[in-house]
């Protein structure tokens, strides 16, 4: 019997067909946090990105793309997310043991712009031949490419969605137009993730804000209305409401590898302010297996309530 909080999220999403329900229904009802309606998912697109060194040298059985079903498996996760490359290399040994994710574009760290932007590297026909409950998107809004980023995921949802995929977006707000520390402000982490939402993502995923605020605009907005973004549960709190009033999936990126005392507490200002769980890629794949199944699964019972 399908639990009280599945049903109502499912509820929201109004237009989708029963295979991108189903799919929902795969990724909430999988791993240690199975019908909680949280979330923790491995994401492992950090080879493509940064390349293969600066992300696995730290713990080298991670040069093994098997290491990370095994990780994800191990730990309980809802699902693990990467590149073609890696979901090709342990499709047929992990098939239907858990929920795969397709990154469908991607970038590398080799030229360095102001005004990023990625390319389409895998297609909605690869998610399907892979069994994947989902596709993967990055978007950068504030970049000039911005827009044609926009474009793209529209299209790639459009074509998911009637195949019965989900769609997980990636927001993550960079380009020449924003300061550096403008890049997790409060005030661009709710855009962003109003704009996944307005693209038809399913799950939204966004960095955790801090207090800054870099629009001038939207300065005289929090100040004048009062805006609570003092500690980490409100500021997520507003990014959820930023999110069609919580109506859709959003989840936290763990960023660069910080100490276990920091990502514990940053754990429980997300479930505090409601977020709906994160997705952790460095701080538990560059950790030996022993420490970051411990990891996981002290943030797994954090999001469960459990301390």
């Amino acid at each position: 019997m399908m639990p009280d909080r599945v049903k109502q999220i499912l509820s929201w999403y109004e237009a989708d067909n029963a295979g991108v329900l189903a799919n929902l229904r795969r990724l909430i009802g999988t791993g240690t946090l199975r019908d909680t309606g949280r979330f923790v998912i491995l994401p492992v697109d950090q080879g493509f990105e940064h390349g293969p060194a600066r992300s696995f040298a730290p713990n080298p059985p991670g040069y093994n793309p098997h290491y990370h079903f095994e990780l994800a498996l191990e730990a309980g996760c809802n699902a693990y997310a990467a590149p073609l490359g890696f979901l090709e290399a342990g499709a047929r040994t992990f098939a239907g043991e858990l929920p795969l994710i397709l990154k469908l574009n991607n970038n590398d760290s080799l030229f360095a712009t102001r005004n990023p932007s990625q390319a389409i590297t895998a297609s909605v026909e690869h998610a399907l031949r892979l069994g994947c409950a989902a596709i993967g998107f990055t978007i950068y809004p504030g970049s000039a490419a911005s827009q044609a980023q926009y474009e793209q995921l529209n299209g790639l949802a459009e074509e998911a969605k009637s195949v019965g995929l989900a769609v997980v977006v990636w927001s993550y707000p960079r380009g020449e137009g924003l300061s550096k520390e403008g890049e997790t402000a409060i005030d661009v982490c709710c855009y962003a993730a109003q704009i996944a939402c307005q693209l038809g993502a399913h799950i939204v995923k966004v960095k955790p804000p801090t207090s800054h605020i870099e629009q001038a605009e939207a300065k005289k907005v929090y100040e004048k209305q009062k805006i609570a973004v003092g500690t980490l549960a409100e500021r997520i709190r507003h990014v959820v409401q930023s999110a069609f009033d919580g109506r859709r999936i959003v989840i936290f990126s763990g960023g660069p590898a910080k100490d276990e005392a920091a990502i514990f507490e940053e754990i429980r200002g997300i479930r505090d302010g409601g977020g709906f769980g994160s997705i952790i890629g460095r701080n538990a794949f560059q950790r030996p297996k022993k420490e970051a199944l411990t990891m996981l699964s002290r943030i797994m019972a954090i999001y469960a309530g459990k301390e």
